[in-house]
């Protein structure tokens, strides 16, 4: 029954995991911008929720919030951090160093505001239930795969069927073509960081009312992001989202055979394997050279 318990857990992680990959993978394979502030978002959602939970205020207002600031952020960093930085011909290394910079000043903000240590918000939804004998089973855990269900699928068919979504599937292979079609490069690289940053929301608010936060939560959020957008093949946002889902399984799991302080690890054991045996990922498309 432990190694159910454990797997149980492992889904509900894999869920926030995957939702937070899959708008890593989205803003990279759309812009090919090596996003590493994306941890910044999620830390910056999560304790806006906190901050507006600890004031009194409903849930769906500390989410909305959330929301808010999630997506100002990452639009911030796209029209006032990367468009500068593109503009000059800046390279990859620059972006990275203002990414990653970004990404200190914002954990030392949540640090002064909020202090170093963990901080949760109570919530009903945690209160776990037997279902089976020695399994217990919290109603959070169908919210967390309930939401991640919805909104994979509602952001598959935004992508599929929509002229703006077909668009961003575009933008990195021929930007110029997209004006050929009356789409603007820029606004569509803006819609990209909006809704990967969007998409780190739930996964934020999820986070701050089980495991809890961190001011530090941003850079593993966003090593999780990455090892989850490898494994599941660069760019792709259904290979990033289920390669999230095995690494939050991959990571419960181990602590069944090995000590919990291995569980961290293990994610990114899987991520060397598949550097090693399979670079191109579950979905990538493998380049001859």
């Amino acid at each position: 029954m432990l190694f159910l318990q454990l797997l149980v857990s492992g889904i509900q992680t894999g869920a926030i995991y995957a939702l937070t990959a899959a708008g890593f993978a989205l803003i990279f394979g759309a812009t090919r911008v090596f996003h590493v502030a994306h941890g910044a978002a999620f830390a910056l959602a999560g304790y806006s929720f906190l901050a507006l939970s600890q004031a009194g205020f409903p849930w769906f207002v500390g989410a909305g919030a959330a929301l808010v600031v999630a997506v100002a952020f990452g639009l911030f960093m796209d029209f006032l951090v990367y468009r500068p930085i593109q503009r000059h011909e800046g390279s990859f290394f620059t972006v990275f160093v203002a990414a990653f910079g970004m990404s200190i000043v914002v954990q030392s903000l949540i640090e002064l505001g909020f202090g170093r240590g963990f901080v949760v918000v109570a919530s009903p939804l945690t209160r776990a239930h037997e279902v089976l004998p020695g399994l217990y089973l919290a109603d959070i855990f169908w919210v967390a795969v309930g939401v991640a269900l919805l909104l994979f699928g509602a952001v598959t068919l935004f992508l599929e069927r929509t002229r703006i979504g077909i668009g961003l599937r575009a933008l990195s292979e021929n930007p110029e073509l997209l004006r050929a079609f009356g789409l603007s490069s820029r606004r569509l690289s803006m819609v990209a960081f909006g809704l990967g940053s969007a998409l780190a929301v739930p996964g934020a608010v999820l986070t701050a009312m089980t495991s809890g936060l961190q001011p530090a939560i941003a850079a593993q959020v966003m090593l999780v992001s990455l090892a989850a957008a490898v494994v599941g093949g660069i760019g792709s946002l259904r290979g990033a989202a289920l390669a999230g889902l095995l690494l939050g399984v991959v990571e419960n799991l181990v602590v069944s055979v090995l000590d919990t302080q291995w569980s961290a690890a293990a994610g990114f054991v899987v991520l060397f394997a598949f550097i090693l045996f399979k670079p191109s990922g579950l979905f990538g498309q493998a380049v001859a050279r």
